[in-house]
């Protein structure tokens, strides 16, 4: 089948990969415009740029879907038009261009966490069910009919950045088998059922820990923002970036409601533990402002052993 892909992210790259083994011409890649990376702000393509150049595939990169963009994808002739983590809306003419219209690969079980961030925002409420949906892209948000799901379980503390590389190879297999359904049946699709959630796009403040919440809802805000937009607390008003937490095999010996005050961070063994209200999880890596990443118990052990943070 003759395809376009519109993708930007490395967790789009997965799919393009499978769409070219699985026999299909992708014809052109859409992707957004190269972006500033790095401290010196070098201007960079996408991965997904990239991996299209690595296979010798046409590239057009905008940021936006806009009319030029139609025309030029319209010169490709594609039968099916394919979505993974683009980062804008496909809108018409260009939705109706392709002869099968376009398909969506979501990384949740819609109509669940509809919108920008649903691995992140699913991990961030304690779900540990992460599926994947391809279906119909439509004008509305996430809402199309459903060609293909799948989904899996993931351990406690999966970060958001581990379950969505996971997701990105897993997910592929819905995405060839909806391909394949379309191929034999044009008008496949069956719409969504249940009540709809929305993942709300990520925000800086989004990442900061609530100490004053339990060691389960704790973990999970810090494995929904890692690694972007980043968890952290606060330590003696600046921002301390926590990049690995977990749960002690003791850690309920440690705040609770006991001689430790909520938001305390104290040395036990050779492990940096910050009491919470339930129990306590261990700040395994953590980077003060302005310096490099370093072990927790290092960092508390110029600490007197003992610090807070809120």
């Amino acid at each position: 089948m003759r395809i376009v892909f519109a993708g930007t992210p490395e967790f789009a790259v997965p799919s393009l990969i499978a769409l070219r083994a699985a026999g299909h011409e992708v014809v052109g890649v859409i992707t957004r415009e190269d972006a500033p990376l790095g401290r010196k702000r070098v201007l960079t393509p996408s991965p997904v740029a990239a991996a299209a150049d690595e296979f010798g595939i046409p590239v057009r990169k905008a940021n936006r879907l806009d009319d030029a963009v139609t025309e030029w994808a319209r010169d490709l002739a594609p039968e099916l038009g394919v979505i993974v983590a683009f980062g804008g809306l496909v809108r018409e003419p260009l939705l109706s261009l392709p002869e099968l219209g376009w398909i969506n690969l979501h990384f949740s079980e819609l109509p669940k966490w509809r919108g920008a961030a649903p691995v992140q925002r699913a991990l961030e409420a304690g779900e540990q069910r992460l599926g994947v949906t391809v279906f119909r892209l439509v004008a509305a948000l996430d809402a199309g009919a459903v060609l293909a799901r799948d989904a899996r379980e993931y351990p406690e503390g999966t970060t958001a950045g581990r379950a969505l590389a996971d997701l990105a190879s897993f997910g592929t297999g819905a995405l060839l088998a909806a391909v394949e359904t379309l191929s034999t049946d044009p008008g496949a699709g069956a719409p969504q059922t249940g009540p709809a959630s929305y993942a709300q796009k990520l925000t800086r403040d989004d990442g900061r820990l609530d100490v004053e919440r339990g060691t389960r809802d704790v973990l999970a805000q810090w494995a929904g923002m890692t690694p972007e937009p980043g968890a952290y607390a606060l330590h003696e008003g600046a921002p301390l970036k926590v990049h690995e937490m977990r749960r002690g095999a003791d850690a309920e010996a440690v705040g609770g409601g006991g001689s430790t005050d909520v938001g305390t961070v104290s040395l036990q063994g050779e492990r940096a533990m910050l009491a919470l209200r339930d129990g306590a999880l261990e700040l395994v890596r953590v980077q003060p402002a302005g310096k490099q990443a370093m072990d927790g118990a290092a960092w508390l052990r110029g600490r007197n052993r003992q610090t807070v943070l809120s």
